[in-house]
């Protein structure tokens, strides 16, 4: 079996963070998934996907690391065209898909692991396209 679902999700912030797990879950459990893989793609050059705890702390910290690796006011040749290279670069640190198991049903997700969105050029409305592959 292969299911797709695009989700439309809309970020509040310059860089912002959605966790996307529940939309996930259900998703998983609309389409009866049994046993079978999970990809989670964001079809965008400035917003990433992470696997990572929620904790309000911790995305803060997360925030703050992107800046200091990437910072937004650096003179990027990409800016001469548009004022947003620290975002593409940024997302190329995260990346754009993460793939999770489905066994028995639900999302093989650790403990505290959540699928977030990385918004890096916000606001804006972004895509988030599921891809279920198994039983």
């Amino acid at each position: 079996m292969v299911k797709r679902k695009v989700l439309t999700v809309s970020t509040r912030k310059r860089v912002d963070v959605l966790d996307i797990t529940e939309s996930a879950r259900l998703f998983v459990e609309e389409i009866g998934a049994e046993a079978g893989l999970l990809n989670v793609f964001v079809p965008h050059t400035t917003a990433g996907v992470i696997l990572n705890e929620a904790e309000a702390g911790l995305l803060e910290d997360l925030k703050e690391l992107l800046e200091r690796l990437v910072p937004e006011l650096h003179p990027y040749a990409h800016n001469k065209i548009d004022n947003n290279a620290h975002a593409h670069l940024r997302t190329i640190l995260l990346g754009s898909s993460v793939v999770i198991p489905v066994e028995a049903g639900r999302l093989s997700l650790g403990t505290w692991q959540r699928i977030l969105l990385i918004e890096s050029d916000g606001p804006r409305s972004r895509h988030v396209i599921l891809t279920y592959v198994g039983l």
